[in-house]
């Protein structure tokens, strides 16, 4: 419900009203008939009579909300006002009260009601935007911070606008150096060799969460999967002592060894170890390293203490949770898991390591049986290191189980480069 007010204007000079006076509604007016009432926000005009008013409406008659717009502007020789009824210079009581003013005819001594509206008329300043287009709609946020960074902002701020704005690249010059270098580098090497380059790259980036350090410009096999990246200096050095008494287990110690089962990887060389007294160290610390990633691969929730039993040095037991397990929080307690994706790169280290015991060549079928690991499985992750395999190895259907046969598969250079399966490419399209 609004409310409405009514304001009753008088002749110039008169006293008091007429004894009888009767009042008359215009009947119904149109919005273009309603009176005007105006204020100045800045004070009182002393003399209206200079002010030259002028009023304007909406040229577009057909929306219903631009329709009844109105601005009124006042002109004179020092200075001018705008006012309007929408926007955010309009009064809100123009939509909240309905204002009427009273016309009094002195001569039928009758009071005519008129409908009217208030206007707002505020100071318009040469030079500077009126408050109805103070806002450029084609300005982004960024633009607009900007200019407020040039007019307000500090020291600093200007000098990293304007720091900002000298490395500012034209997009258009941008877009022509990129398409001008690919097609140098297109006509240089040819879209066959780009697509090869691109597919390579994507089964490196594929393969890259589970595999070791990689140099792809080694000239041996050995500097491929540099032992570096699996055992740092100071952590074979730290290893010398557990790696000694592993290198004195009797006949007898290493035949219960085979017998509890999971470390047959690990007896197999350290029934062979070299006469070198540096390379028997050598194959001692990495036979340690690998019964403990053996031990790993068994279990599925590690505790802090893993490794305490066998002597592992802190260093190497930091080194083994950090790479090859996860932390997890079950019943208010942090737990180190192995995942799945974790498993795999617990493989493809294990198999690395038995690379560099073995001269490049290690026996996959005593690793999937230590490890508990299908022997698809074991395929799936020599494919993936390069490992040139037996023939029997190069079907596409690799029956899972144990062979009676030991299987081996050796780091040769260049690395030999598996298709992916029909059933796999499949698979991946129906994701």
């Amino acid at each position: 419900m609004t409310k409405t007010e009514v304001l009753f204007l008088l002749p110039h000079k008169t006293t008091k009203m007429a004894a009888s006076c009767s009042i008359v509604c215009c009947g119904e007016e149109r919005d273009t008939d309603k009176a005007v009432i105006f204020r100045f926000s800045n004070g009182s005009v002393q003399n209206a009579e200079k002010l030259d008013f002028s009023m304007y409406r909406s040229a577009d008659e057909v929306n219903p909300r631009k329709k009844t717009r109105r601005i009124l502007v006042a002109e004179s020789n020092r200075l001018s006002y705008v006012g309007q009824n929408f926007g955010t210079g309009a009064l809100k009581c123009n939509s909240l009260c309905n204002y009427y003013v009273g016309v009094l005819n002195k001569k039928t001594m009758q009071m005519e009601l008129h409908s009217a509206q208030f206007f707002n008329m505020q100071p318009v300043i040469q030079g500077e935007a009126s408050g109805m287009d103070d806002t450029d709609t084609t300005q982004t946020y960024k633009e607009k911070v900007d200019s407020l960074i040039e007019a307000f902002g500090t020291n600093k701020q200007k000098k990293a606008l304007t720091s900002r704005r000298l490395n500012k690249v034209d997009s258009n010059m941008l877009q022509e150096a990129v398409i001008k270098a690919a097609s140098t580098v297109i006509n240089e090497k040819g879209v066959e060799a780009l697509q090869q380059e691109v597919a390579d790259m994507e089964a490196q980036a594929a393969l890259a969460p589970h595999l070791p350090p990689y140099n792809a410009d080694a000239d041996s096999p050995e500097n491929v999967y540099p032992l570096d990246g699996l055992l740092s200096p100071m952590e074979f050095k730290a290893l010398e002592e557990v790696g000694s008494k592993m290198a004195e287990l009797t006949a007898e110690e290493l035949q219960t060894m085979t017998e509890s089962g999971g470390l047959l990887c690990v007896v197999k060389h350290l029934e062979n170890l070299p006469s070198d007294e540096e390379a028997r160290k050598k194959m001692a610390c990495c036979a340690f390293y690998l019964s403990m990633l053996l031990k790993l691969s068994r279990q599925n929730n590690i505790s802090r203490k893993f490794g305490m039993e066998e002597g592992c040095p802190r260093i190497v037991q930091n080194k083994i949770l950090r790479t090859f397990t996860v932390e997890t929080f079950n019943n208010h307690r942090v737990l180190n898991m192995v995942s799945t994706s974790m498993r795999a790169k617990l493989t493809a280290h294990c198999l690395v390591l038995l690379l560099h015991m073995g001269g490049m060549t290690a026996d996959l079928t005593l690793l999937h049986r230590d490890m508990g690991l299908t022997e698809a499985r074991m395929i799936e992750v020599a494919k993936s290191l390069g490992l040139t395999l037996p023939r029997s190895y190069r079907g596409k259907n690799i029956a899972d189980g144990l062979h009676d046969n030991h299987k081996q598969a050796s780091l040769i250079l260049p690395l030999v480069k598996y298709e992916q399966s029909g059933e796999r490419r499949k698979r991946r399209k129906m994701l």
